[in-house]
């Protein structure tokens, strides 16, 4: 494999080259699934180049990309890409207003619309001068009338000759954040970048990316999150490994099951979710029972393994947010070993690692190669260096300074390294909050002595402007089909548990049983399901005061 590339396309020149006929991209049609080679890629998308060009749309210029991850989500990106243009993906769960206002940040001439559950909102978003390019409609989607085929100018043209490329300098993408602290920043990335960050993968093997026999990627997590665009479509480029997609949530289990992927990626809450899921199938305390039982435990891991699609996956990584050590224990006794991955969009990633042969709970590994770490005094802050950082936030000097101070990125986590050189993440700066006590509070480390708990699907420990903490949870499906008595007895045992080995100040008064889940849709969880804690306090603080003073410790909202 050529390591010496100056940008993603010439990656994806390779494979379409060397093994044009080998499967790249694959998408689930219900029982069928429709597939795409590296040869039938390369034509399709140097026939979109060529429509863009005859669009009069100038190298350099910024292309929008709005849509759920699918098949033509990756040709557009490459179309871009080889074209010479600067890709602006955004999330596709952008409402009108949204959608409106990092268009105008980003700068874009054209926007590639797809696989979407809403248009009619988020169309109102896009000004008349920004050039819409619709995908082949994806049943269960809504239809987009608006702007030009992808089908129509594929048959115009009969695409572009040669390999064009880029040099490692140039702009390759410019990502926004997901808005948990505030107003999403556009993080410009150069074409090294992810170069960089996956040859550095390459030549020392932490994760095991390249030292798979076969490459099958699947991609469910927004590809416009860094984490998915390096993970999946960034080391498919560099594997020449196959991407698999989700049809819809209805089927995202089965489609994981068809494809059975290599290497998987999965934020915390999804990895909740299949464990709820199981043990919503087969109870903890016969589980348990089963899992001593040496023959029986062996087949019992196998057909967990295979039920969650995991069968040959031999690097699996959770991200996005620090898994509990609860759940990473759990699925350890099925022989599935959660990663832990740490990095951010102005890292293009990439950051640290949990080493395959040397796991340490509590942490989010060690620090990746050519990655300097260190812990700012006094604030604790994590503050990283490392050869793929972004250029910038586009058009904001001002953040970019507030972020790059002497070459070093401050991250806005709080943790601290340990003698070994594994970081451990103790949360957001901006999460911590002050009780009129005036004690400084860290939530997460308390949100995690709950993670166990069967009944409890969301927490939030929250607190400003109160004597002491208090726990808001959205409860399970196990937890909404339990009696009132059973969840107030489990709640009232977890809560003293959990007390016990607290400081008096950080101790949780009480526990809110809210009625109306999380979600993206209701804009509490970010695109890549972390909790807005700022979006909690605006929803919930009137009546913070009135749950802490109550008598009783467990609670329903009414």
């Amino acid at each position: 494999m050529n390591t010496n590339f100056n940008s993603p396309i010439e990656c994806f020149y390779q494979w379409e080259k060397d093994t044009p006929d080998n499967l790249f991209l694959l998408q689930p049609q219900g029982d069928e699934w429709q597939t795409m080679t590296w040869g039938e890629a390369g034509q399709e998308v140097r026939k979109m180049v060529e429509a863009l060009q005859n669009l009069n749309i100038p190298k350099g210029a910024h292309i929008g990309i709005f849509s759920k991850n699918c098949m033509h989500w990756i040709l557009a990106d490459l179309a871009i890409m080889m074209g010479g243009y600067i890709s602006v993906p955004f999330y596709p769960t952008l409402n009108g207003d949204q959608l409106k206002s990092v268009i105008a940040k980003s700068d874009i001439q054209a926007l590639f619309v797809g696989k979407l559950d809403d248009w009619k909102d988020a169309s109102t978003g896009v000004p008349d001068d920004v050039q819409i390019i619709s995908f082949p409609h994806y049943e269960g989607n809504v239809k987009i009338t608006e702007g030009l085929r992808w089908e129509d100018l594929i048959g115009q043209y009969q695409g572009i000759q040669g390999n064009p490329s880029s040099s490692l300098e140039d702009l390759w993408t410019i990502i926004f954040t997901s808005g948990t602290t505030g107003t999403p920043k556009g993080v410009m990335l150069q074409c090294k970048c992810p170069i960089l960050l996956l040859e550095n993968e390459m030549q020392n093997g932490d994760l095991g990316v390249f030292q798979s026999k076969e490459h099958r990627f699947f991609s469910f997590l927004p590809l416009n999150h860094i984490a998915e665009r390096i993970i999946v479509e960034m080391a498919s480029l560099m594997t020449g490994g196959s991407i698999s997609f989700a049809e819809s949530l209805d089927t995202f289990a089965k489609n994981l099951g068809d494809v059975q992927p290599t290497l998987f990626l999965a934020v915390p809450r999804i990895w909740t979710k299949f464990q709820l899921a199981i043990l919503g199938k087969i109870p903890a305390n016969r589980l348990n029972l089963i899992m001593r039982i040496p023959i029986v435990s062996g087949f019992m891991k196998t057909r967990i393994q295979k039920a969650l699609g995991l069968s040959k996956a031999n690097v699996i990584l959770t991200g996005a947010a620090p898994t509990s050590d609860s759940v990473k224990d759990w699925y350890k006794k099925f022989g599935i070993v959660l990663r832990e991955v740490y990095g951010m969009t102005e890292t293009c990633g990439g950051a640290t690692l949990m080493p395959k042969t040397n796991i340490k709970s509590g942490t989010v590994g060690k620090a990746a190669q050519k990655v300097k770490i260190k812990i700012e005094e006094g604030s604790n802050e994590i503050l990283l260096q490392m050869p793929w950082k972004m250029l910038g936030y586009y058009k904001d000097e001002e953040k970019t300074n507030q972020v790059i101070k002497d070459g070093w990125i401050h991250t806005g986590d709080k943790g601290n390294l340990d003698k070994d050189g594994f970081l451990h993440i103790t949360g957001r700066v901006s999460d911590t909050f002050k009780t009129t006590k005036g004690k400084y509070v860290v939530p997460t480390p308390i949100e995690w002595k709950f993670a166990d708990n069967e009944l409890i699907e969301q927490i939030c420990i929250v607190g400003l402007a109160l004597p002491q903490p208090i726990a808001l949870i959205v409860l399970s499906e196990k937890g909404q089909k339990a009696d009132k008595n059973t969840i107030k007895k489990d709640l009232e045992n977890n809560l003293k548990t959990a007390n016990k080995s607290l400081a008096n100040y950080q101790r949780v008064s009480t526990i809110v049983i809210v009625k109306e889940e999380w979600s993206v849709d209701n804009k509490v969880l970010t695109p890549t399901l972390k909790v807005r804690r700022g979006a909690i306090n605006d929803k919930y603080k009137e009546q913070f005061l009135e749950w802490h003073e109550h008598n009783e410790s467990i609670l329903w909202e009414e």
